[in-house]
């Protein structure tokens, strides 16, 4: 089941940087996303931009439209951002996600503050917006909503499962029913 959310004007929480993390800007090269594209996204089965071959996903992280930032450790991305301004008068919150050692550690807040700073930075953006599902951390929505987000529809989508369809491992997702047909 997924969830399409919006906000339609920010709503900061002013959360700091937790200690030891920093926020910046992720490098467009197409093997360092893929890293911390899997770290972050695997454990949710995050699969998109993992199937994706390389040309298609370098032109979508060139896109001047399409912006890309982390926090990191030790120099090392490990939550990740993506925010897209293709669309007129809008942004979508296309990836935003941390690793399970940084869920709880406020680092998720802090993160999102920076994406809800970042999209409306323009009084072009009148929609930022996103679209989460039942299989992503069972968080998700919750904090997207403490966030400011307001669920706009609900939506049936179906897709085969990257256990099993890409050889994720089969032991992610708990929450997630596995059916091996």
């Amino acid at each position: 089941v997924v969830t399409d959310l919006e906000m339609t004007s920010p709503r900061l929480r002013h959360v700091p940087l937790p200690e030891g993390l920093t926020f910046g800007t992720l490098p467009r090269d197409v093997p360092g996303y893929r890293d911390v594209f899997s770290r972050v996204g695997q454990p949710w089965l995050w699969y998109g931009r993992s199937v994706m071959d390389d040309a298609a996903l370098s032109a979508i992280l060139t896109d001047p439209a399409v912006h890309l930032f982390a926090l990191s450790k030790d120099g090392r991305a490990e939550a990740l951002l993506e925010l897209d301004f293709r669309e007129s008068g809008a942004c979508e919150l296309a990836y935003f996600g941390l690793p399970p050692a940084l869920i709880g550690s406020g680092a998720g807040a802090y993160l999102m503050d920076q994406a809800i700073a970042k999209a409306f930075e323009t009084d072009a953006v009148r929609r930022f917006h996103l679209h989460t599902c039942t299989i992503d951390s069972p968080q998700a929505l919750g904090f997207y909503r403490r966030s400011g987000f307001a669920p706009i529809r609900q939506r049936i989508e179906i897709a085969d499962d990257p256990r099993i369809a890409h050889g994720y491992d089969r032991a992610l997702a708990p929450h997630v029913p596995l059916i091996d047909i």
